[in-house]
């Protein structure tokens, strides 16, 4: 459920550029599908805002934002699975 969300997120971020189904089958970094970095900043702000986890830019969050998986585990081990 938390997958499908963050799909969702990333094609409202990228204001439908890569579309949900997309970003659940990506095989490459998200960024090679189309995210550009304002749809990078939007997508931190909606997880953050609803999952309430930082991500912090200076350490690993930009490889986050190119893997959904990774950024799914991430919001897992912050223990904040969200809605």
């Amino acid at each position: 459920m938390v997958r499908e969300r963050l799909a969702a997120m990333v094609a409202s971020a990228s204001d439908g550029a890569v579309t949900a189904e997309e970003a659940l089958n990506a095989t490459v970094p998200l960024s090679a599908l189309g995210v550009t970095s304002l749809a990078q900043m939007r997508l931190i702000d909606a997880v953050e805002t609803e999952f309430g986890v930082e991500i912090d830019l200076s350490g690993d969050g930009l490889d986050l934002l190119d893997d959904l998986g990774a950024l799914e585990r991430h919001i897992t081990q912050a223990g904040r699975p969200g809605p």
